[in-house]
């Protein structure tokens, strides 16, 4: 049988972060002492209250379909949040809970772009962001920059990526890949050029509360009434509250894309799944006393790695101000990402993603959201293999 696959399927990049932590598990299985800087998740479990909340909800029946968009007392605390936290404004009904950040980035791309539209998309990027415009039949528009300017987009490269065919600008703070942060100051700078552009922005924050050495997070949707009519914000359960597997997320739009977003959704996978969400409620309007204690564990695990990274032969790293990732530059190794990563899984049983994956050959991807026992063993692993390299 010869069969035919499209070409919007056809035209994709398989995901290199899934496909390393998936090898990485496959040889751990086989007995292999591999330790994986791959997986972006907490390794802290998620909050007992949380799981409380959805095993009750189970117990109670609570396991039917529910509206398309997500239970109302859901809708309503994440409106809530947004108040509380960002001073921001939203009716529950521009609140569309997805199943997961992901599917909120990629409604929000479906639902605002298609053929003949560019999406400005900065790099290093989470990977992906290009692999949902080309769903949606539109062109990503591809920013570069690097380690020298900690990896942050200018005004002025914005204003000069922007064309007439241009409908939508991916911002991302803090950040997947690099752990970098925008300062307020540089957030408002670049949602003022969107907004004088007649830009639309999609603001992922969902490292939203990751943060670290005092940086700051700011959404671009609360600068003015402008800003806020031309950000539509995706975030989610799994960073914060350790809540990956539940695959629950949101965005916050404004209404008339708020409505077609839920169409979207109404047409693909309908409601997040029902129980989940009674967990997600308790997520928001429960105890927060876990975050600081995983903030504090992530932040010695940070300063560990980048002072080892940054002590190892050929390696060259920025220290991040938020999220869970480093992002060394490789580049005086002679190696590509793809070739250091290969090599390194191979000789010393250390799985890091490639930075080709997120349009930036000359890094790879560390997570440090695994113990600090690890992450010793596997930076010793990542020098001795760097060491090999120089002689």
């Amino acid at each position: 049988m010869n069969y035919k696959i499209s070409q919007r399927a056809a035209s994709l990049a398989p995901s290199l972060t899934l496909a390393i932590d998936s090898k990485a598990k496959q040889m751990k299985a086989d007995g292999l002492d591999v330790v994986g800087f791959g997986a972006g998740e907490p390794d802290f479990d998620t909050p007992q209250h949380i799981k409380d909340a959805c095993a009750k909800a189970l117990a109670d029946g609570f396991t039917k379909y529910t509206p398309a968009a997500g239970i109302p007392e859901l809708r309503q605390a994440i409106a809530d949040k947004h108040k509380r936290e960002n001073g921001l404004a939203y009716q529950p009904s521009q609140i569309i809970v997805s199943c997961g950040g992901k599917h909120s980035c990629y409604n929000v791309i479906l639902a605002t772009c298609q053929a003949g539209d560019e999406v400005i998309i900065p790099a290093p990027y989470w990977l992906s962001y290009p692999e949902m415009v080309k769903l949606a039949g539109a062109k990503p528009v591809i920013i570069e920059t690097s380690d020298r300017t900690e990896f942050k987009v200018t005004p002025a490269q914005l204003r000069a990526a922007i064309t007439p065919n241009t409908r939508l600008f991916v911002l991302n703070s803090p950040s997947n890949p690099t752990g970098s942060v925008y300062t307020p100051d540089e957030i408002k700078a670049l949602g003022d050029v969107c907004v004088e552009k007649g830009v639309l922005i999609m603001s992922d924050e969902i490292y939203e509360h990751l943060l670290y050495d005092g940086a700051q997070h700011r959404s671009v949707a609360s600068f003015s009434p402008a800003h806020l009519e031309h950000t539509i914000i995706v975030h989610g359960f799994a960073k914060a509250w350790s809540m990956t597997g539940w695959r629950l997320g949101w965005c916050a739009a404004p209404a008339p894309i708020a409505k077609a977003i839920e169409a979207v959704q109404s047409h693909s996978t309908s409601n997040p799944t029902s129980f989940a969400q009674k967990g997600a409620v308790a997520a928001l309007t429960g105890p927060q006393d876990h975050l600081p204690k995983w903030l504090a564990e992530f932040s010695k695990r940070r300063t560990y790695a980048f002072h080892q990274l940054n002590a190892t032969p050929g390696l060259t790293c920025v220290n991040a101000k938020g999220a869970f990732y480093l992002f060394p530059n490789i580049s005086q190794t002679g190696l590509k990402s793809a070739d250091f990563c290969a090599r390194l899984l191979e000789q010393e049983k250390v799985a890091a993603v490639p930075g080709i994956a997120f349009g930036a050959d000359d890094y790879i991807r560390l997570s440090y959201a695994t113990s600090l026992a690890n992450i010793e063993k596997g930076l010793a692993r990542i020098k001795n293999f760097c060491q090999q390299l120089k002689k």
